[in-house]
């Protein structure tokens, strides 16, 4: 069966104008131009832009499908079943989220009590839900997919001692790295302690430790405004006295 246009727009609920920019930029290019002049897509297309729209649900960049899709070694059946377990993991994820949400307002109404380990678990999912809803896209893109879900797998791991210790982290890292700050030397004893202080935080998050990451996520300190604007906070230039710090810590400064 062949689809205009049109035709595979609606059926696969976006715009023709995607369709057509996805053609422009080499992603998708139709079957064949019809003697009218209109873009005609077959079955082989057809199932390639449902490749392409797994991949845009989990925020991949259109130059990364592409990228991805065109290598020689590409396996469709091997890429459907790692979009059904993303998928599935996503599923997880949004019922835990909806039940604690209910569970939530059903407190705020008087109808139940929520017992504080349930607060704890929903303390836990908003922090990953927030991570998510603020640098997922550029994480995933930086990092990628396994990178995400172990981050998110350790924070649904933690204790409560352990939760409590990342949050004290969080606070001595910004305290340690005000009083470094004045200091001005990124490789004084106060600025490594604030470097040292971060790479203990960053464990209680990270599958493993390399040096390397740490240096990236420095990197990255100084590069997203948003992080930037966060470590500036109180004190601008801290952001990137931290980066210092941290590339010193880590000898990635030469």
């Amino acid at each position: 069966m062949e689809y205009t246009v049109q035709k595979l727009a609606e059926m696969a609920g976006i715009s023709t104008r995607t369709l057509r920019y996805y053609d422009e930029v080499g992603i998708l290019k139709p079957a064949r131009i019809n003697s009218s002049g209109y873009r005609i897509y077959g079955q082989k297309e057809v199932g390639k832009l449902q490749q392409i729209l797994f991949y845009r649900e989990m925020d991949v960049a259109l130059d990364q499908i592409k990228e991805i899709m065109s290598a020689p070694d590409y396996d469709v059946i091997k890429e459907l079943k790692e979009h059904r377990k993303k998928l599935l993991d996503k599923k997880i994820q949004l019922d835990k989220l909806i039940c604690n949400v209910e569970k939530t307002i059903a407190l705020k109404e008087g109808r139940i009590t929520m017992t504080d380990d349930q607060k704890f678990e929903g303390l836990k999912q908003k922090m990953i839900d927030d991570n998510e809803k603020k640098y997922g896209k550029e994480i995933r893109e930086k990092y990628g997919e396994h990178q995400v879900y172990q981050h998110n797998k350790k924070i649904k791991s933690m204790t409560k001692e352990q939760y409590q210790r990342v949050e004290e982290l969080s606070f001595e890292v910004l305290e340690t790295l005000k009083a470094a700050y004045a200091t001005g030397e990124p490789s004084g004893d106060l600025a490594q302690k604030a470097a040292d202080l971060h790479r203990q935080w960053l464990c209680f998050f990270w599958e493993s430790y390399s040096k390397e990451a740490h240096a990236g996520i420095a990197q990255m300190y100084v590069d997203d405004e948003r992080f930037t604007a966060y470590y500036d906070k109180e004190q601008p230039g801290a952001a990137k006295f931290l980066r210092d710090a941290i590339l010193i810590y880590t000898g990635m400064d030469k």
